[in-house]
């Protein structure tokens, strides 16, 4: 399409989409506690009313960009925000657990068509010389959504109720639907061939298996023979999708997308950096709230560090790496993580917060740098009908990444906890929260001791998770510096009926 007047204007109109959908997950987390007094709602209930949210968005992302090509991206941007905003408004009036897991459902998949629609957008909107500037700024709206969640959710507990970590996407939709209206133009739809439903149905089914099994992973263990068979037949239908896309004669994904370096490169160092940034605010998120005893809107405010470091580098990273080239920037990038994590990695039980805020911003630093050249690579290294697919790709990719962080981190500072703490505290050594609501009925002076074993076994084992987290940022900054794109990189050739589609729509 010619290019769009308005562009910036609906930039930031997209911008605000993805806050809206980026936010919901981490202001929940700070509501969770008094959603579990409220709704009677277990352990397990908590941790479904958190996951069934990531794994329908994670699991429907691919297909949703394919229905979003067909339909025309701003149909589904619009489609998306309805559901996932009418989904949180009926999540906020639920009285059971059962019924708040469901909408939860609902938001995720209404989330799914949002994001690849709002990537999509953008490259069709905007030329090639301003694109890196227009996603540096989705870039930061997209890390800045993640990061404030904990101080808008611990803002908004400290006078309402756990059903306003819900309401309050209801304005924020409202608002984005009118103005996506007004500001958004249309994209032209795009139609290569019937939709691919058996790969459609192999790639959902094969993300759904992977993301439960990640997210289960934890509590039931690794070794758990439900997680060795879901891993196992994620494995399975992977095998098999990527054999039917070989064949189908107008696959999902295209697949000659993986030989090209740049791209896959671009891929797994946006996957790494959402690895260990989501790995790291869970774990942080605790020693704040329970090792330091601060509100849960004072460890909310934790999270500023990064928000305000993503969105400085977000905004230069375009100019930056125009200077000195992607891989430069993305491998500088991880450099900057690698050093945040490392300082994070020396926390011990009374470090002063000012210090964690530094290992933090440099986080940030990092992530904001590279989220922009990473993202622009990896919509960028496909014909502009594939966006779409190449948009979800992006999506799928940011989502796993954080769900493995949360997980396999996860698992290595509550193995080292455990073995911090030995057999000496009984249920207390299960873990940090269990150990803070066993001290709370003991008689002061065994509090004290459970306490004080407790926080000083967790603060080190979270020093363990960073050191992990830092050792696998770093030898992705080493993949990007010395994997090497093909001279010819492998980039999927349209079709002569899509190069003609194409034509006629741009």
């Amino acid at each position: 399409m010619s290019e769009y007047p308005r562009r910036w204007a609906a930039l930031a109109v997209l911008s605000l989409t993805l806050v809206a959908v980026t936010l919901d997950n981490s202001v929940l987390n700070t509501a969770l506690p008094s959603l579990a007094h409220a709704l009677r709602a277990g352990t397990a209930d908590l941790q479904w009313i958190t996951d069934a949210y990531t794994l329908v968005f994670a699991s429907a992302l691919i297909l949703a960009g394919t229905i979003g090509a067909r339909i025309g991206s701003r149909r589904a941007l619009i489609g998306g925000l309805a559901v996932f905003g009418g989904g949180s408004a009926i999540a906020a009036l639920s009285d059971s657990p059962g019924q708040l897991i469901a909408w939860r459902a609902v938001m995720g998949l209404g989330a799914a068509f949002v994001m690849p629609a709002t990537l999509a957008i953008i490259t069709r909107i905007f030329p090639p010389a301003e694109r890196p500037k227009a996603f540096g700024a989705w870039s930061a709206a997209a890390g800045i959504g993640v990061l404030i969640g904990p101080v808008t959710g611990g803002a908004l507990l400290e006078h309402y109720s756990w059903s306003s970590a819900f309401w309050i996407n209801v304005p924020l939709v409202a608002a984005a639907l009118v103005a996506v209206l007004y500001l958004v133009p249309a994209v032209p739809a795009v139609s290569s061939g019937r939709l691919d439903v058996l790969g459609a149905l192999l790639s959902t089914a094969a993300v759904a298996a992977l993301v439960d099994a990640v997210i289960q992973a934890p509590s039931r263990g690794w070794t758990d023979a439900l997680t060795l068979g879901e891993l196992a037949v994620a494995a399975g239908l992977a095998a098999g999708f990527v054999l039917w896309q070989r064949r189908a004669a107008a696959p999902l994904v295209r697949l000659d997308l993986f030989a090209n370096r740049t791209f896959l490169v671009a891929a797994l160092s946006l996957s790494v950096v959402f690895f260990v940034l989501f790995g790291t605010l869970f774990e942080l998120s605790q020693y704040l709230q329970l090792v330091h005893g601060f509100t849960p809107l004072v460890a909310g405010l934790g999270a500023m560090p990064f928000a305000v470091a993503v969105a400085l580098t977000s905004a230069t990273s375009a100019p930056l790496s125009a200077r000195i080239g992607v891989r430069a920037t993305l491998a500088a990038g991880l450099l900057l993580a690698t050093a945040g994590l490392l300082d994070l990695a020396t926390t011990g039980v009374a470090t002063p917060f000012w210090k964690i805020a530094i290992g933090t911003g440099v986080i940030g630093l990092g992530m904001g740098m590279m989220m922009a050249p990473a993202s622009l690579q990896i919509s960028g290294s496909v014909p502009v009908q594939f966006t779409s697919m190449a948009s979800a790709l992006n999506s799928v990719i940011r989502e796993l990444g954080g769900v493995l962080g949360i997980a396999v981190l996860g698992t290595v500072v509550s193995s080292a906890y455990r073995s911090g703490v030995g057999t000496d505290l009984g249920p207390a050594g299960t873990d940090l929260p269990t150990a803070h609501a066993v001290a709370a009925q003991l008689p002061a002076p065994a509090a004290e001791r459970v306490l004080s074993t407790a926080d000083a076994a967790f603060t080190s084992a979270m020093d363990r998770g960073a050191l992990v987290a830092a050792g696998i940022a770093f030898a992705m900054a080493l993949v990007v510096i010395l994997v090497r794109p093909r001279v010819a990189a492998a980039v999927p050739a349209p079709s002569p009926v899509e190069a003609s589609l194409a034509a006629s729509t741009a």
